[in-house]
């Protein structure tokens, strides 16, 4: 078993970051066996090598080793690519043609972006991982492949097993040993080594003395937040090279070749897209439909107090800060009682119900029982999960505090605490 040291000289890997070197090691283990490997990691910090590093230190090391980007596939053509397709498959097959899978017999196959496989294609491969068969394209004949699987991926798989994008099955399939690459920013002894390796590899290439950074400059370097990891810190490192005439740098200098260099410092940027918003049209949606909702059911609870007072003046007084959010207009001005007689008098007329005829006219188990009707009218369920998803990102978001989420969901912080109660929260 090589050496971890000789394993980075071998593959030109730079860095002594305790993570990275685990990483290296657990590629090391599983090279000999033929168990499914899954490298995650951001985006640019080098996923590409641990496959390489396993597929040369397995007994496969003779065998094809072939690297596919899922990503870059089209969704109509991944599954020719992958498992090959039978002459007059599909308009333009021409001839027959032997997919990666078949290619790489005895080999290794590489799929990065593994996350962007269509989810036909995810059922094909769960079949191919666990019993080595695949049918062509337009075929009906089994074929049988010994290929040994390594995938890689910058996205959370958990999240997209929850938002159905993946199989989970095919997930623990893929992830029987998972290696996770650090990103630049967690290793920071390694960037300026990283760093002077690129500018000594440039200066080699373009012909011209290495570019040397300031002792401030290297701090600046540290602290930059390196969103794009190492594939951003070798394109800065070419770009000074190429466009600087001073060889030494200084922060002043490196500042100007960093983007957005003051926000990166030390803030936490969220890794994923924020929730809080409510940027997908949908959601936008459903929210007024909410809101049109709370506030047709307060003008319920209202009208119902009207008509078993019959003391406009009094209702008023006890109900104005939701008359104020039912009628206020754009000026803030309340609505006098005249005009809430009025309009109830019209919401009178449209339940038929005379406003002048005495309470012992009207059952009162009766009008009990009719309102109750109209207030709890059910909806369909999937109006009540998506009710209950926003209640429950906005508590989230708001690490409980009902008034903050009640202002964002746009109701009441007492009718909020009694969908708390109604969806047991």
């Amino acid at each position: 078993m090589e050496s971890i040291q000789a394993v980075k000289q071998r593959f030109g890997i730079i860095g002594d970051d305790q993570r990275l070197n685990r990483a290296i090691e657990k590629a090391i283990q599983v090279a000999p066996t033929d168990i499914s490997v899954l490298v995650t990691g951001e985006s640019g910090v080098g996923k590409e090598s641990i496959p390489k590093i396993i597929h040369s230190l397995s007994h496969r090391k003779h065998g094809k080793y072939i690297a596919v980007n899922c990503g870059a596939i089209p969704e109509g053509t991944i599954d020719s690519e992958l498992f090959g397709h039978e002459k007059g498959a599909f308009t333009g097959a021409t001839q027959t043609r032997s997919g990666y899978f078949e290619v790489a017999d005895g080999g290794t196959i590489f799929l990065d972006e593994v996350g962007e496989l269509p989810l036909p294609t995810q059922v094909r491969l769960l079949r191919v991982l666990e019993n080595g068969e695949f049918i062509k394209v337009g075929s009906s004949k089994v074929q049988k492949s010994d290929v040994r699987i390594i995938a890689a991926t910058n996205i959370n798989m958990q999240e997209s097993i929850k938002k159905e994008r993946f199989r989970e099955d095919l997930y623990y399939r893929l992830s029987t040993v998972e290696i996770n690459l650090p990103p630049l920013r967690d290793r920071k002894d390694d960037i300026h080594l990283l760093f002077r390796k690129f500018a000594s590899d440039f200066a080699l290439k373009y012909k011209m003395p290495t570019i040397k950074l300031q002792d401030d400059a290297v701090g600046l370097l540290k602290k930059y937040r390196w969103g794009g990891n190492i594939r951003q810190l070798r394109n800065i490192a070419e770009q000074i090279s190429v466009l600087e005439q001073e060889r030494i740098i200084g922060p002043e200098r490196l500042k100007e070749y960093l983007p957005d260099i003051g926000s990166n410092l030390p803030a936490v940027i969220s890794d994923k897209k924020k929730e809080s918003d409510f940027s997908n049209e949908r959601e936008i949606l459903y929210k007024v439909l909410f809101d049109m909702k709370s506030d047709l059911t307060d003008l319920k609870k209202l009208t119902l107090k009207l008509m078993e007072s019959g003391n406009t003046q009094k209702v008023q007084d006890e109900n104005e800060s939701l008359i104020q959010k039912l009628y206020g207009d754009d000026d803030g001005e309340d609505v006098d009682a005249e005009e809430l007689e009025a309009l109830n008098d019209e919401r009178l007329e449209v339940l038929q119900i005379p406003q002048n005829s005495p309470k012992s006219e009207i059952s009162r188990e009766k009008d009990k029982y009719y309102f109750a009707e109209e207030i709890q009218e059910e909806e369909t369920l999937s109006l009540q999960d998506k009710e209950l998803e926003l209640i429950k990102k906005s508590l989230e978001r708001h690490s409980g505090k009902r008034k903050a989420a009640a202002e964002e969901l746009g109701i009441s912080e007492r009718t909020l605490y009694r969908k708390i109660k109604q969806y047991n929260l």
